[in-house]
């Protein structure tokens, strides 16, 4: 016998929907005012109902949602993006941001570990006072 859902808190419902890996991290994201719920600053706690205005802020990137369905679990992705829906607005001004980004030459990935060739590199330059 399942219920049927009418309310679910904000940061469940944002782990649940895929906009954040754990829980926690929904939570430090409310708690930071990245996420914005029919306009207004909102708690951890507050419940989100079928129909609420989201705005989530993760990175450089900006989404607003409707929220179209309600879930306390993590399910696949398909699953997820069927609980909400990306304002048309939005979704053009995020791949706009995406594409500006592209051109600037932003790196997409922040390099990773230096290697044996770039640790010797970095040894030297700072052996030389900095003036390599």
């Amino acid at each position: 016998m399942a219920l049927e859902l009418t309310e679910v808190r904000v940061d469940v419902w944002l782990w649940a929907a895929r906009f954040f890996k754990t829980r926690s991290l929904a939570k430090q994201a409310i708690g930071g005012g990245k996420v914005e719920l029919n306009g207004g600053a909102c708690k951890a706690a507050r419940p989100v109902r079928v129909g609420d205005r989201l705005i989530v802020r993760r990175g450089e990137e900006t989404m607003e949602v409707e929220v179209l369905g309600l879930s306390e679990q993590r399910g696949p992705a398909p699953v997820a993006q069927a609980l909400y829906r990306e304002s048309e607005a939005s979704r053009i001004a995020r791949e706009a941001a995406r594409e500006q980004r592209r051109l600037a030459g932003a790196p997409v990935r922040p390099p990773g570990r230096p290697d044996k060739h770039d640790r010797a590199a970095l040894r030297r330059f700072k052996d030389s006072g900095g003036h390599d």
